[in-house]
């Protein structure tokens, strides 16, 4: 499954951080470090050493830079936000549903379950209806008030998804180093059909034997991790 692995170089971030995880400042500072390097590129590009013309690889430099600056903003104004400079709404005001702590318990079918993990998305909303609010003189709160207790061995829509990435790797990885009993495809072979044709997906009682080494090694409960590293 090509694609997959992380590179060694990917996965260190250790020159990015410095605690155990990385905040929302640290990271705005990094894009807007990096936007910066983009536009000198593509200013540098302008006048090149050896007379190429660049401008849509220089334009399209600049549009990343932007994408890059919008990215870095957001992350900043987020870190105020969780830091608690910025007041929030105390429920949606669209809904009146809670977040946070006092979202548990709480099903909102009709939005896609309690929102007791805000996205960015509804974050940035609840701190305009927030600020909103507050001119009213009407109750507020933090960040740190409405999820108080919660993110304990919580991990990111995405870091969930990479984690089962490898996982499925490993498991195509695994399944080559067994024998197939339905095609009898040994080990390091790929398994064929029934008139010879190599197949790049193992027969399913290949893939099911792999996937209960790699479950077992990786801590997984049928397709879901149940441990979270470092949390």
């Amino acid at each position: 499954m090509p694609g997959t692995d992380e590179t060694a170089a990917e996965a260190d971030t250790s020159n990015l951080i410095a605690g155990k995880r990385i905040t929302l400042d640290e990271a705005s500072t990094i894009l807007s470090a990096i936007e910066l390097r983009l536009r000198q590129v593509a200013r540098a590009l302008e006048t090149p050493a050896s007379p190429v013309e660049l401008e849509p690889t220089i334009t399209t430099l600049r549009s990343d830079a932007a994408s890059v600056r919008e990215a870095a903003e957001r992350l900043h104004f987020l870190g105020r936000v969780t830091d608690g400079d910025v007041p929030l709404a105390t429920a949606f005001a669209d809904s009146g549903d809670p977040w946070g702590v006092a979202a548990r318990g709480s099903d909102r079918q009709a939005y896609g379950g309690p929102a007791i993990i805000p996205t960015q998305w509804q974050l940035l909303k609840l701190a305009q209806e927030g600020m909103r609010a507050e001119a009213r003189g009407e109750a507020t709160t933090t960040f740190s008030e409405a999820m108080e207790g919660i993110g304990i061995g919580w991990e990111s829509k995405a870091a969930s998804a990479r984690r089962r990435r490898e996982r499925d790797a490993a498991v195509h990885k695994e399944a080559l180093l067994r024998t197939c009993r339905t095609c009898k495809a040994g080990e390091g072979e790929r398994c064929r059909t029934r008139d010879g044709w190599t197949a790049e997906q193992p027969h399913v009682p290949r893939i099911r034997e792999a996937e209960a080494v790699v479950d077992a090694r990786l801590g997984y409960l049928d397709i879901n991790p149940v441990d979270v590293p470092d949390a």
